[in-house]
This record gives C-alpha cells, structure tokens and sequence, in this order.
C-alpha cells in the first residue's frame, strides 16, 4: 500500500535533525571561516537536491550539472559585479561605470545584455529562467528524440565543456578565466564583513529547506510515482498513454533549477564566480556528491554533499596530491559496495534495527515481567 503522506516519521525526523544541525549546532561550534566553509558545501547540496529528482527519480545521469549551477552563479555575480562598478568606484578606469575586466579589454560601454542586471528583480527571475529555459532546449532536443542513458550523459558532458570554453573566450564579457571576482555589496548592504556571513548562510539554509519541501512534494506526488515507473519501465509507461519525453524534461529543468539557486547562493556567499565550476570535473564531482549520500534519499543527498566536502577539504589540507585519489576510490566503494549511499546504509542496517526496538518495547505493557521468573521458577 503506497504512503501518501508528506512526511513519514523517519522523515520528519531526519528534516528536524538537519534543521538542528544546521541551525543550532554547527552555528554555535563552528567560528565564521568555518561556518562561511559550510555554507559553500551547502550551495552544492541544491545540484545533488536536484540530481536526487532527475536521476534518483527520473533514472537521466546528467554530467552537466554544473553548467546550470554556473548560469545561476554568473547571473548573480553579474548584478553584484555591477553594483561594484559604480563610478565612484571605478573613476580610476579608462571608462569609468563597467565592470574592470571590460575596461582592460577596451570595451568602452556596457553590453546591452549586461543592462537588465542592474535590477535586483531581473536578476532573481533570470536565475530561474535562464537555466530553466536552457534546460528545457536541451531537455527537449534530446528527449523529444528519445535520446538517453549513456548518450544524453556524454552530451551534457560536451555542453559543460562548450559553455566552459565560452566563458573563458569571451573574456571581455564574462571575466575570462579568472571570473567575476570583487564582489561587495548587495543593494547597498556590504556581504564581506563576519556578521553579513552570518546572514547569509541563514538565508541560504532557509532556502535549501525550501527546495526540499518541493523535492518532497514532486517525491509524494503523482509526477514522482510516474518519475519512478518511468525509470523502471519506460516504455510501459508510454504505452499507458503518458508522454515520458515531457516527463524528463520537467525533472531535468527542476533540477537545472536547484542547481542555479545552488549557483547564485555561492556567488554570495564567496563572493566570486569563475568558469572553474562549470566545467566536466565539477559536475562529475556533483554526482559523487549525491552517489555516496544516496540517490534516491532527499535528506542523504545533502549530508554526503557536507560529508564529501568535508573530507576534500580536510584531506587536501594535509593531502593535496592524494585527494582526487580518495574521491575516485570513495565513489567506486560506493559503487560496488553501497549502491544507495549513506541513505541506503541507514534504511538497510540501522532503521530496522531501531523498528524493531520501538516495536519490542510497544509489544510489552508497563509493569511487565515474566511470571515464570517472578515466582521464582528457573527461567529458560
């Protein structure tokens, strides 16, 4: 019998203990440098939030994930770059009023599709809309022709590796290889200082559970019931009647969309935007991040994004030319070993044995004891 309700007691457990642990405990242990650390790790959890629904769910590897996670960065680092470049800040350029890159390659006005990015709201709809709709071309040019599998994850692969060489082209426009870098201000308010650190990793837990709620809700919905017969069977599902083309569109374009809102909220919170992270290594990256939490589990997606993170940064501090090493061999233990990640771990091995736990303890009324012990007579 399928369980329609929206959370069921593990789950709300799990989101209450990532809610005090993200909220509560690591705030209150963890010093600013740290706590900033988390909230980069977090930005990636949005691309493995979303990778949870397109390839958990929807059975579409993508390999390009980070394309759209750097469409919503750039998009976002473009409102902030040119809120840097008043001209007040930049009276020492040749052309004062754009942004620094464009002044040393002798641009000497803004780009006409530079402009709308001077409204805060263009901005956040852009972050939606670019991505969303760059999916939705590539979603339907692959999928109207039933390409898929191995093939459509090789192609996001060289979409990855196109836009990257775009950006670093154009550098005039885009920064180049280094980026968009200086970020300061939003609308005014300063996001360099500790306190303005702080802020922003709450804003960005606020919207992380946002997107889970909405992964929970196309997880229980009938769209995720038909995401999961279709990854199974597809074409028993075409021949039910239903269009399994659009269904991979949609899971493909909400997850380019988490993935752009992971984009922007790094762009804040680190305070740049560089091609380096929308490349092929990224976006495999992104996919272990979500193998080893677990593919099918919205909560484990998220805490093998933190775990993975945690274990690059600490080893690559001590280890640097050992640590893509330990990626490649973590993901293929995972592989071999643990095909469902920390999530599969926990629901085969640990949940049982806590059901069956609570299940004893509820089977024995208060005050029980065996009789046969109580009257003294020699247990069995």
């Amino acid at each position: 019998m399928t369980d329609n309700r929206f959370f069921n007691r593990s789950e709300l457990i799990g989101i209450l203990v990532l809610a005090v642990f993200l909220v509560v405990v690591l705030p209150l242990t963890l010093d600013v440098f740290r706590l900033n650390l988390v909230a980069k790790y977090l930005t990636y959890a949005f691309v493995a939030l979303g990778l949870v629904i397109c390839w958990g769910y929807g059975g579409i590897l993508s390999l390009g994930q980070g394309v759209f996670f750097g469409l919503g960065g750039y998009c976002m680092a473009m409102f902030l770059k040119l809120e840097a470049s008043s001209v007040e800040n930049t009276k020492i350029q040749s052309t004062p009023g754009i942004p620094d890159f464009m002044d040393w390659n002798q641009i000497t006005a803004l780009p006409f599709f530079w402009k709308p990015f001077n409204s805060l709201t263009f901005t956040i709809a852009a972050i939606i809309l670019v991505p969303g709709i760059f999916a939705w071309i590539i979603g339907t040019a692959m999928f109207k022709r039933r390409v898929g599998g191995t093939y459509f994850a090789i192609i996001t692969q060289a979409v990855a590796a196109i836009l990257t060489i775009l950006i670093v082209g154009q550098q005039g426009y885009t920064g180049g290889i280094n980026g968009m870098t200086d970020l300061r201000t939003l609308k005014g308010w300063d996001i360099r200082p500790d306190h303005a650190k702080i802020v922003l990793y709450f804003f960005e837990v606020g919207c992380l559970f946002v997107c889970i709620m909405i992964a929970q809700f196309v997880r229980h919905s009938k769209l995720g019931r038909i995401l999961v017969a279709m990854r199974e069977k597809e074409d028993r599902v075409r021949f039910s009647g239903y269009s399994v083309a659009n269904f991979k569109i949609f899971a493909f374009c909400i997850a380019a969309v988490f993935a752009a809102i992971g984009g922007a909220m790094f762009a804040l919170n680190v305070g740049f935007m560089s091609p380096s992270f929308v490349g092929i290594v990224p976006s495999i990256e992104m996919v272990i991040y979500t193998a080893v939490g677990g593919r099918l589990s919205i909560l484990g997606a998220i805490y093998g994004t933190l775990l993975v993170n945690f274990a690059k940064t600490s080893l690559s501090e001590t280890f640097p030319e050992l640590w893509l090493f330990g990626l490649g061999g973590l993901f293929i233990a995972v592989v071999l070993a643990f095909p469902n990640g920390l999530a599969g771990i926990w629901g085969d091995y640990v949940q049982p044995r806590i059901d069956r736990l609570i299940a004893s303890r509820k089977s024995k009324p208060d005050g029980w004891t065996d009789s046969s012990v109580a009257d003294g007579a020699p247990a069995e």
